[in-house]
């Protein structure tokens, strides 16, 4: 157990602090794209793949180029017969703050496309060909929510907090958030994530089952390379089988299909109709910032106008 939690810190150190350092001194064992966009850090080590989303000045916001990078990142990781399992994590503190809110203020009303939200990344309804190990800390919020949701395991740092603040905004839950969150933790305590928009904190999210190890600050991602690096040694072909049996009798897939469909169809209009006025709050009134709840709505007249109006 000692042994173990050395082996933790120690990868929580070296891979949190210095991945430039890895991406410039590559050993024998890590295989590094060197062409891949900053926004997306990708490493291999042994048979565990790293993928971190690089946003540090925005929280780990998602526009929509790095959301594409993303999910190209995920494919090549799917197809990448030298690794086994990977680890999703942010750099700089937090996970990943949701979509990149000013990218959805200055939509323009015509390309829908321009939008992440329309992209491959929303678009990824099928269980990962790999397992894959989610490293959270600071700030999941969600679409970041949403890509732990969508992992086989996740580890959670004490001071992280997960939720929907996209709801303040009239921003919907479009990447399964609304189908595999029940299917996880039950309809009843999801409800209460989807329906207030509360952040939930670590204890919350490990109490509940949302995560499966809690860590204290700075050790999330050395305890998920731990837990993925404890993966590889087991016959990969009965793993991958048991996984996917597990997935079908939780989410069958006619149900799971449906559903996710059902998710798109019901609310990606919204977007458009409230996403973008609930961005510019955001982003020309800085309302809603620092997760506040309070005065989310915009005061047309203050205290002193109203009264004189009423006179």
């Amino acid at each position: 157990m000692h042994s173990l939690r050395r082996l933790s810190n120690s990868f929580a150190r070296t891979l949190r602090d210095n991945v430039p350092i890895l991406t410039s001194q590559p050993a024998a064992n890590i295989n590094i794209d060197t062409n891949k966009e900053k926004t997306v850090l990708v490493n291999q080590i042994g048979k565990v793949t790293t993928i971190g989303i690089n946003r540090p000045e925005k929280r780990n916001c998602l526009d929509a180029g790095t959301a594409q990078l993303l999910s190209e990142t995920l494919d090549e990781f799917e197809n990448n017969e030298e690794t086994s399992v990977g680890v999703l994590y942010g750099v700089g503190g937090n996970f990943c703050a949701g979509y990149d809110l000013k990218e959805i203020a200055d939509y323009d009303g015509e390309n829908e496309e321009s939008l992440a939200h329309f992209g491959p990344l929303a678009n990824r309804v099928e269980l990962s060909k790999k397992p894959l190990v989610a490293s959270l800390n600071g700030y999941t919020i969600g679409i970041g929510f949403e890509l732990a949701l969508m992992c086989d395991l996740r580890v959670i740092e004490e001071t992280a907090t997960v939720g929907f603040l996209n709801r303040r905004f009239g921003i919907p839950i479009l990447s399964g958030g609304t189908v595999r969150l029940p299917a996880l933790i039950g309809y009843s305590r999801a409800m209460d994530l989807i329906l207030t928009g509360r952040i939930a904190t670590a204890e919350e999210a490990f109490n509940w089952g949302i995560a499966h190890r809690y860590t204290s600050c700075g050790a999330a991602l050395g305890t998920a390379m731990t837990l993925a690096t404890s993966l590889v040694k087991f016959s990969q072909k009965c793993l991958l089988a048991d996984r996917i049996s597990a997935h079908f009798a939780t989410f069958s897939a006619k149900q799971m299909d449906e559903a996710l469909q059902f998710e798109k169809d019901n609310a990606s209009h919204l977007i458009l109709e409230e996403g973008v006025s609930g961005a510019k709050k955001f982003i020309d009134h800085e309302i809603g910032r620092h997760g506040k709840f309070y005065d989310i709505t915009i005061q047309e007249k203050n205290i002193k106008e109203l009264d004189e109006s009423l006179l």
